[in-house]
């Protein structure tokens, strides 16, 4: 009986590898900050920890790249792009929020947990580099802004500012809510609550324009 030849799996080029070592890494990070090793990393991949450096030159480097990883907003932005728009404005905006506030939760404690553990800024990258982050941070702004302008489009006619003004004003009002000024002693408002007050104003018993009905 003749043995059945078996065909060996494709290799990952060297992007698609960094690419799966950093999604191993990223949990790892986030429990450990820099203090996490590589040999911590290459179990988890079920690799060698050669294989890391292969395509890292160090552990900075791998780590520099688990924070551009963390910061990037292609998924909470396909999240935000795939929200159905036949539903009611606030149920879009709720859904945008949880995507927004999930995104912002791992981005802290990826870079919460390196700060914690002494890793200040990134690793040696020097100023041409930090000027580009701060261009690619503008860019996803931009970008988040444009995907939320997408959500009020279907209630353009109804708002009382231009959709792209709405847009950025409920941005930021998500990054406040989900970073509230408030001490231990003040609750914050819940979600609902935030969003009732961003979609019909402050005051109760008036109209928009703020006489009494």
């Amino acid at each position: 009986m003749e043995a059945k030849s078996r065909r060996r799996a494709p290799g990952m080029s060297p992007e698609q590898r960094r690419e799966m070592i950093v999604r191993t890494a990223l949990p790892l990070v986030a429990e450990h900050g820099s203090t996490v090793t590589t040999g911590q990393i290459a179990r988890a991949a079920g690799i060698g920890e050669a294989t890391i450096f292969r395509v890292f030159a160090d552990k900075d480097e791998l780590l520099d790249a688990c924070v551009t990883e963390a910061l990037r907003t292609d998924h909470v932005l396909a999240e935000i792009q795939e929200i159905p728009l036949d539903q009611p404005l606030a149920g879009r905006l709720a859904e945008a929020t949880a995507a927004i506030q999930a995104y912002l939760g791992r981005m802290g404690m990826v870079l919460g947990a390196l700060h914690a553990t002494g890793r200040r800024g990134r690793g040696s990258h020097g100023g041409g580099e930090a000027a580009d982050a701060a261009i690619d941070r503008a860019s996803a702004m931009a970008r988040t802004r444009g995907a939320l302008a997408e959500l009020f489009e279907p209630d353009r006619d109804r708002l009382r500012l231009p959709v792209e003004e709405t847009a950025g004003m409920f941005m930021g009002l998500v990054f406040t809510w989900s970073r509230p000024p408030t001490g231990p002693e003040t609750p914050a408002p819940s979600l609902e609550e935030y969003l009732d007050v961003f979609l019909h104003g402050a005051l109760t018993g008036t109209t928009p324009e703020g006489s009494p009905e």
